[in-house]
């Protein structure tokens, strides 16, 4: 099989967990930067823009800089890049509002985006039609009018559960990404769409489960298509859940553990990947369960996560 853009998707593909190292405030965005983490020991790089600076200069330098330095230990051209947005997933109408910041993400280059404080369902689908480019079809509404319907005049309804509306990225950046990602632009186009969605797609969407309201929701925001990985937020739905500012992880107290396990559950029913803290004293318990995207941002983790998993390295 050919080798994948995207190294976490690659691996997903394999069952195996992946590893991300990162910040979620104040990562250094310079082509400098860029290329001493061209040879991390994780899989992927989060990069936090929801609570540090939305700057699309540094990320574009950053983008360059581990392109430059690459490729990265498993031979990829570059480590897969996630980027967590600014715009909270409150509710359908502020997603679309704020469609411009992952055409900004994705522009540069990255390889994923996430975004926070999910809570429905409209909200979800809306992050991923913002995503991708109109003329990728896969899991749009059959029912939906047709381009030429639409442009006669008939207006465009919302789609049935469980599916999507039309892609609403548009072209212009595909000559700032492509290259970061080595392809030509036609192949960009085709590429740049969501897995597991999309079985060739080479981005990774997520979503975090932060609030009362997002857990109520959380069955109906992992049905979306087109949604890759999902997380509890444990840090702002402590804040709201239970009225703490101490992160309380292990063990959750209870009504934090209904939470995780009802999302984590969503996860299973949809058939994608959980994301959780783990340390090396837990990941290989983690891993048995099911965790397949591992926070905690230690290396000592993912060398006991990947041999439990009997993972080949480098890859």
């Amino acid at each position: 099989m050919t080798r994948r853009i995207n190294r976490a998707i690659e691996l997903l593909q394999q069952g195996q967990a992946i590893y991300y190292t990162g910040h979620h405030t104040g990562h250094v965005l310079t082509h400098a930067q860029g290329r001493e983490d061209a040879q991390t020991w994780a899989d992927y790089i989060n990069v936090g823009m929801e609570h540090g600076a939305f700057d699309m200069t540094g990320l574009a330098e950053y983008m360059r800089g581990l392109a430059d330095a690459g490729p990265a230990r498993s031979g990829h051209r570059t480590p897969a890049v996630v980027v967590e947005a600014p715009v909270n997933g409150t509710d359908e109408q502020n997603v679309r509002h704020n469609a411009w910041q992952f055409r900004q993400i994705l522009g540069r280059g990255v390889h994923g985006v996430l975004l926070c404080q999910a809570e429905s369902a409209g909200a979800a689908r809306a992050f991923v039609e913002s995503c991708r480019y109109p003329h990728h079809a896969r899991g749009v509404d059959s029912a939906l009018p047709s381009p030429l319907a639409r442009m006669h005049g008939t207006p465009l309804p919302a789609p049935a559960p469980g599916s999507l509306g039309v892609g609403t990225r548009g072209r212009g950046s595909e000559g700032s990404a492509a290259p970061v990602w080595g392809i030509a632009e036609e192949d960009y186009f085709r590429r740049c769409d969501p897995w597991p969605l999309n079985p060739e797609g080479e981005l990774l969407l997520g979503v975090k489960i932060e609030s009362p309201e997002g857990v109520a929701h959380c069955e109906e925001i992992l049905a979306v298509p087109g949604i890759g990985f999902a997380e509890l937020g444990p840090g702002d739905l402590g804040l709201s859940l239970l009225g703490q500012t101490a992160l309380q992880l292990s063990p959750y107290p209870p009504a934090m553990q209904e939470a995780r396990d009802r999302v984590f559950a969503a996860c299973r029913a949809n058939g994608i990947a959980f994301l959780e803290l783990c340390d090396p004293g837990n990941v290989a318990a983690r891993i048995d369960e099911g965790v397949r995207v591992v926070a905690g941002g230690r290396e000592a983790t993912a060398r006991i996560g990947r041999a439990h998993q009997r993972r080949a390295m480098p890859v």
